[in-house]
């Protein structure tokens, strides 16, 4: 008897979010984030040369932080695993950390670690990231709504580059609207 656990969400049609179905697969597919996904972006440049940075997402909801840390783990081929602040704790790094381990001693891959609200973590749970991204264990990806310069502590700062992403424009939502009018495989068609 299969589980709610293991059916594949891509075979859930309707059932996944309409939002979640049209999540962005590649760089060109972001929006409104051209001074990061546009060709010859620093930031696009520096994962696509294999070089990417532990980093934080700044920005207004809904402007593709998730999103963007995603679509840098399927150009990569790396490992994407995702916590939520709100929600996660030391215990849940320890293992994402054991598992990057052992994917990079065992197979080669990176694990990039996005964690979302990440200025929830108080100053202990930010410090435990410090020695896996000082040591390149894990790429860390932080999401966050409010000025990093504030929240999250200077250590963790310090080892990690700030991207600001703009809320969107008008003609980028009118664009992803239609496409999600017109997608007959992910869309509503």
């Amino acid at each position: 008897m299969q589980s709610l656990f293991d059916v594949d969400p891509k075979n859930l049609g309707n059932k996944v979010p309409l939002a979640e179905r049209m999540r962005p697969q590649v760089f060109e597919q972001v929006l409104g984030q051209d001074s990061l996904t546009k060709q010859g972006a620093p930031f696009r440049s520096l994962v696509e040369q294999g070089h990417t940075p532990s980093c934080i997402f700044w920005g207004p909801p809904g402007t593709g932080k998730t999103t963007l840390a995603e679509v840098v783990a399927a150009q990569t081929d790396s490992i994407f695993k995702r916590l939520s602040a709100v929600s996660a704790g030391v215990a849940d790094i320890r293992n994402i950390v054991k598992d990057a381990q052992d994917e990079l001693k065992f197979h080669g891959r990176r694990t990039i670690l996005f964690i979302d609200e990440i200025h929830r973590f108080n100053k202990g749970q930010q410090d435990a990231l410090l020695p896996h991204v000082e040591k390149g264990t894990i790429i860390f990806m932080g999401a966050t709504t409010e000025n990093p310069s504030f929240e999250v502590n200077q250590a963790l700062l310090s080892r990690a580059k700030v991207f600001v992403l703009n809320a969107l424009d008008e003609k980028s939502v009118s664009i992803i609207v239609q496409s999600a009018l017109d997608d007959k495989e992910r869309g509503l068609g």
